[in-house]
């Protein structure tokens, strides 16, 4: 970039923030739009009928959304994302919810999703969990689906199979649904919508519902076929001891009207759940659950509806954050960046010792943030390296070192107490990674298990080098060691919790370059390598959510770029110290050219997945904040930008 560029440079800077401060909400925080496929607003609807509480006006809404993500010019179905091949579970149940808001069968799109569906063997293939959904609407046998006894909450915690050994996402979803597979539950259904046309061979003739695997998939599947046939002797006062205590555990979590679990299926089974066990409907915690599902909901300008998966107000606020406090020291972009501070800081979780406490020494104390509004249960280790790691940054800048240094200790305690013995750090636990339950029948998700991941890893060591704790060296170390021990081939890292291996390296890089780690390393050469022969004429980078199926395809979107892999992209080769590089310029060129006009950039692209290879997220905030960060940064360390005036590249 040449010095008669700067002014447009700093231009698009100041409207991007401008449209970034323009929606942060009064009291400090940020929260955008957190969207899914289909799934999710298909299992709102239906729902509603398993309720008996069907509302035609909001049901319209949210089918106008589905009929809109319905690919007719293509596969005829619905996909896990964006340009995404169908996907048959999502597809038959957002076929069965528009059925059941009232959509003829005989309609030229559900003809086209049917077609699609029988195209591919039918219903009785489509995973699990849709399974589930469709046998308590009658629509399968129960034998169908995995035999999940509800008793198992009352194993103890040796046992191989144990409630406290999944994800905190699998456990809480789990839970409520054991009670629900327990009880055989049955949807009210009130309008009899049903699905027999979607089956290739009736449903009750059908005998192939299970795919068989290797040797512990079918050991498995042997025990599963032992547990329905010793099912009916198990005692009825054993029963509803499990189900009492799953309802009082699912009770204890609640969350008040963020949900159990923070997240939309755990809602949902344990709404359905407490309905089947005789709460009515004027109980507070139906009503709560009640109150967190519809707060999930977004109504669009077009008339339509959809269901969010969850919301993201601390992991925004904390990236708009981090994209603003840099673009300007004005009074107006000061005083929102501290108000969103002043925000982040109270939702630290200091007191409860939630689910975690299982995987760590009793000696760890509470100090991390949630991902969602309030979810004390379940802090989040990526969230809460990036706000300790910004509170400490901020407190540098405001000249008094000391101001959040509490925070920041606590948060520290808790994140080392969850490292795993490999070395690196998951979301929300340690040592989550008993690989043989993702062999069980209801696993077919492959995504029961919440192992380290070098893109979290990346962000607490990023973290722990801004705080720079001498008691935390070892513990640096060995993260440092994780990173090069899960560093492909090819230079690149993995990415779990963004698409894909481009995150998963920016993830990686910005945390070993503020550990101090030297960019002339041979691995780390070889990152920013790969980082520069992935990107594309157009000077900006983009990567499909297929290099989840085919890492062939990692760093690659057919020449397409994205303005969050083109930050992303961006954002690690300055960490790194490259920011000089042509090829820097060349991206932040990009930027500059697919701004939009309202000083943000804009894709239909999914960039996350939920989890990979089975959902996938679009975080609408991804956007508008990385492109930001990207540009201001850029304007921070690039030589050419700063006249001479180099600085050492950060994360903040």
């Amino acid at each position: 970039m040449n010095k008669q560029s700067l002014p447009k440079l700093k231009a698009a800077i100041r409207r991007a923030a401008d449209n970034l401060l323009g929606r942060q909400a009064a009291d400090g925080h940020w929260c955008f739009e957190l969207e899914s496929d289909a799934t999710i607003t298909a299992e709102y609807i239906l729902m509603t009928h398993f309720m008996d509480e069907i509302d035609d006006i909001l049901q319209a809404k949210l089918a106008r959304y589905l009929r809109a993500t319905q690919q007719l010019d293509s596969h005829g179905g619905w996909p896990l994302y964006h340009g995404g091949d169908l996907d048959l579970s999502c597809t038959v149940k957002a076929y069965f919810a528009l059925k059941a808001a009232g959509d003829s069968a005989e309609a030229p799109h559900m003809q086209r999703a049917r077609e699609a569906v029988l195209e591919r063997g039918g219903a009785a293939k489509a995973n699990v969990f849709t399974r589930m959904l469709l046998a308590m609407f009658g629509q399968v046998p129960w034998r169908a689906t995995p035999y999940t006894p509800v008793e198992l909450m009352l194993f103890p915690r040796w046992a191989p199979i144990h409630v406290d050994k999944v994800a905190y996402w699998a456990r809480t979803t789990m839970i409520p649904l054991m009670a629900l597979c327990s009880m055989q539950a049955r949807a009210a259904n009130p309008r009899g919508a049903g699905i027999a046309e979607l089956f290739v061979t009736p449903a009750e003739e059908e005998r192939d519902y299970f795919a068989r695997g290797g040797v512990l998939n079918r050991v498995f599947l042997a025990l599963d076929k032992l547990g329905r046939a010793v099912d009916p002797l198990i005692p009825k006062a054993i029963r509803r001891k499990a189900i009492q205590k799953a309802a009082d555990w699912c009770a204890e979590r609640m969350n008040g009207e963020d949900g159990l679990g923070a997240i939309f299926p755990p809602m949902v089974n344990a709404y359905e759940m407490y309905h089947l066990l005789g709460y009515p409907a004027d109980h507070p915690l139906m009503q709560t659950c009640r109150k967190a599902l519809h707060k999930l909901l977004v109504f669009r300008p077009d008339g339509s509806a959809y269901c969010q998966p969850c919301v993201s107000p601390v992991w925004d606020t904390a990236w708009a954050l981090m994209a603003l406090q840099h673009t300007g020291d004005d009074e107006v972009t000061q005083s929102a960046v501290q108000r969103g501070y002043d925000w982040l800081l109270p939702r630290q979780v200091l007191e409860l010792r939630g689910d975690w406490k299982e995987h760590c020494s009793d000696q760890v104390r509470p100090g991390g943030w949630a991902f969602q509004y309030a979810n004390d249960y379940y802090p989040d280790i990526d969230d809460t390296a990036v706000v300790a790691g910004m509170l400490h940054s901020r407190a540098q800048r405001l000249g008094d070192p000391q101001r959040y240094r509490e925070a920041t200790d606590r948060a520290a305690e808790w994140m080392l107490g969850l490292q795993s013995k490999n070395g690196g750090f998951a979301a929300f636990d340690a040592d989550c990674t008993r690989y043989y339950l993702n062999s069980i029948p209801f696993a077919d998700h492959g995504a029961l298990l919440d192992p380290p991941t070098e893109d979290v890893t990346g962000r607490v060591l990023a973290c722990l080098g801004l705080l720079k704790r001498p008691q935390d060296a070892e513990v640096i170390r060995r993260g440092v060691e994780y990173l090069r021990t899960t560093q492909l081939q090819d230079g690149s890292w993995w990415g779990r919790w963004g698409t894909n291996y481009v995150y998963g390296t920016w993830s990686a890089l910005a945390g070993l370059a503020l550990v101090g780690e030297d960019r002339q390393q041979p691995y780390i050469r070889k990152a920013i390598e790969w980082l520069y022969a992935c990107q594309n004429a157009d000077g900006g980078w983009g990567e499909t959510n297929d290099s989840y199926l085919d890492p062939a395809l990692a760093g690659q979107n057919q020449g397409v770029s994205t303005p969050n892999h083109t930050a992303w992209a961006l954002l690690a080769l300055i960490a790194i110290g490259e920011a000089d590089h042509p090829a820097v310029a060349r991206g932040i060129e990009h930027l500059l050219a697919t701004q939009q006009a309202d000083g943000l950039w804009h894709h239909p692209s999914h960039n996350a997945p939920g989890f990979p290879r089975v959902y996938y997220l679009k975080y609408h905030g991804y956007t508008a904040y990385f492109p930001l960060w990207a540009l201001s940064q850029y304007q921070r360390f690039s030589h050419t930008a700063r006249n001479g005036d180099i600085q050492r590249p950060a994360l903040h």
